[in-house]
């Protein structure tokens, strides 16, 4: 399961952790000294969401939180990009919701 957000692009990337040691300069100490790097990677929060588009569909979706907390979702459909409300879709409410929409 690739861990990238189908709206954002956000995606693992990585970085390092660094160790020091020493006490700060403000501190009265001589300073921090790096004593290591060590490679490590950097997640997003990505989550399976279920979101029914306006024709009534559902979509099963994977988004970072930044994506969620926006509300809005753009879906590449051909050669444009529809841009719609998220609305997520319930189990046994899809019907009902999606008449209220075209009704």
């Amino acid at each position: 399961m690739s861990r990238v957000c189908e709206i954002t692009g956000r995606r693992t990337r990585v970085g390092h952790h660094v160790t020091r040691r020493g006490l700060a300069k403000k501190q009265g100490g001589v300073g921090r000294r790096v004593t290591g790097r060590s490679k490590r990677r950097y997640k997003p929060n990505i989550q399976k969401v279920r979101i029914l588009t306006p024709e009534g569909s559902v979509v099963n979706m994977k988004l970072s939180t930044k994506a969620i907390k926006t509300g809005v979702i753009k879906i590449k459909k051909g050669d444009r990009v529809v841009e719609f409300p998220m609305v997520r879709a319930l189990k046994g409410r899809n019907r009902a919701f999606s008449k209220a929409q075209k009704g």
